[in-house]
């Protein structure tokens, strides 16, 4: 596997490596060694899917508020995505900072999505399959979010949308000086950032 780094603090787009031969070919998708030597200690102890029919579905912008710790490994095992990044940790150089990265089921990549990050993504095509591993286990009290079209952040997403969930659409305008705060009150609180 190759780890590329992004140009956000920890987050970094992880390539296979096929071996080829005449019936096709065979990669690691992920090895807790290999991801161990790139920082990441934490396991994986759930995975889910997604399934998106049309193109132009977001989902996002998701995360998981204090104590929560959850790191995640997006794929695209069917179709073609626009997955995207926000470093929402305080203390972070690139806090505020997005990245987008194009995943898809030809090239199997996919993105490494550090704790205190949210993380959405548009479908660039129909029927797209999204598969996620996760370092905790969902925690539907600590579930929050903010608007995908936000100015705050400034995301361009390549297509209009045609389908979003209402909730991804009314998140209120996000105050990043109120997240930090409460952020900063929950580390104070015995949470530790990574």
């Amino acid at each position: 596997m190759k780890f590329v780094p992004t140009q956000l603090e920890g987050a970094f787009v992880v390539e296979p490596e096929p071996q080829s031969d005449e019936r096709g070919f065979f990669a690691r998708l992920y090895c807790r060694q290999e991801f161990e030597r790139q920082g990441v200690n934490e396991p994986m102890v759930q995975s889910s899917l997604s399934h998106n029919a049309l193109p132009g579905t977001l989902r996002g912008m998701h995360f998981q508020l204090l104590p929560s710790r959850e790191a995640k490994l997006v794929r695209c095992q069917q179709g073609r995505m626009f997955d995207v990044i926000v470093d929402l940790r305080p203390s972070s150089s690139t806090f505020m900072q997005h990245v987008g990265v194009e995943l898809d089921s030809r090239s199997h990549n996919a993105l490494y999505v550090p704790a205190g990050f949210a993380h959405g993504f548009q479908t660039l095509e129909s029927n797209t399959d999204v598969l996620y591993m996760m370092t905790e286990y969902y925690a539907p009290q600590l579930s929050a979010g903010a608007r995908f079209n936000d100015p705050a952040f400034g995301i361009d997403w390549p297509l209009p949308v045609s389908v979003i969930a209402t909730r991804d659409r009314e998140y209120p305008n996000f105050d990043a000086t109120a997240y930090a705060s409460n952020y900063l009150h929950a580390l104070g609180s015995g949470d530790k950032e990574q």
